[in-house]
């Protein structure tokens, strides 16, 4: 009799051999690199889909993923982060109404990325709080992410209705200024954001891992990213996102993410250490 595909997962569990030619397949074929993300983070997903999947191991899995482009699409979302929500982490957005946006205020024209934006809830915040603070007309947000699905949402703005009374309570924590109903429309079971919020917004995309880096941003917000990646991946984007960043420009990094470990720590000073949230200096830039 077949075993349940949980208890083929349950018993099976790849080698680091296996995810390494795992991952190196997926790179030469399809052109994502995974090499070096976060080896737990890998892991859990490898084996959450051989759980789904019902396959018996990872080479059997590997082979559908040559064979099967819809496979493969499932797998590339799966090893993607997608974790995000409207103002997460209210006090970051609370501090960055309250130290960040001052030093904003003195630039004519402000250009921001949002790196890694997934299906653009936080990208929606930061539209929000820049109109609500006179900013939004002066700025251009630069939103891209290497996931082409979670793209196509974030560009289209619709979401659950149910996930409106969590994002409204995110959104009074982080010092609002209005109704959060004011800023989307319900239609049918979803809520559709308000499309003045799109306008000064472009989505692209863009790989943290393989692509070049952006010129002269004012702030780059790269948030619950960095902790999906090996330390030498972090050290490489961190390196990117310096390039990218004007001198005084601003860096918001995720609650669990370091700049200690890289090796452009010396080129920021702290603008609030709590809440990860950084200025290029021009001593060190």
């Amino acid at each position: 009799m077949a075993l349940k595909p949980e208890t083929k997962c349950a018993e099976f569990s790849p080698s680091e051999h296996e995810i390494e030619k795992f991952l190196e397949v997926i790179f030469e074929k399809y052109g994502y690199d995974f090499r070096e993300y976060s080896r737990a983070h890998v892991r859990r997903r490898i084996l959450n889909r051989l759980r789904l999947s019902g396959l018996e191991n990872i080479s059997l899995m590997q082979d559908k993923i040559l064979s099967n482009l819809s496979f493969a699409d499932v797998m590339l979302k799966d090893l993607s982060i997608n974790v995000t929500e409207m103002f997460r982490d209210p006090q970051f957005f609370r501090t960055m109404r309250e130290k960040v946006i001052p030093i904003l205020k003195t630039w004519p024209y402000i250009n921001i990325w949002h790196a890694g934006c997934s299906t653009g809830e936080e990208v929606y915040s930061m539209a929000i709080l820049l109109q609500e603070e006179g900013l939004y007309n002066r700025s251009q947000i630069y939103a891209t992410d290497f996931n082409h699905h979670v793209l196509n949402q974030a560009k289209e703005g619709i979401y659950a209705f149910d996930r409106m009374k969590k994002y409204a309570e995110n959104y009074r924590l982080s010092g609002a200024r209005g109704e959060f109903s004011d800023y989307y429309h319900a239609q049918y079971g979803s809520a559709i954001m308000d499309v003045s919020l799109k306008s000064n917004i472009i989505w692209a995309n863009h790989n943290l891992v393989t692509d070049s880096d952006f010129a002269e941003m004012h702030l780059v917000i790269c948030r619950n990213v960095l902790i999906y990646f090996n330390l030498s991946l972090q050290n490489r984007v961190h390196k990117t996102i310096n390039n990218s960043l004007a001198k005084g420009g601003i860096l918001c990094l995720g609650l669990k993410e370091s700049l200690q470990s890289s090796d452009q720590h010396n080129c920021y000073d702290p603008i609030d250490q709590k809440n990860k949230i950084y200025k290029k200096n021009y001593t060190n830039a």
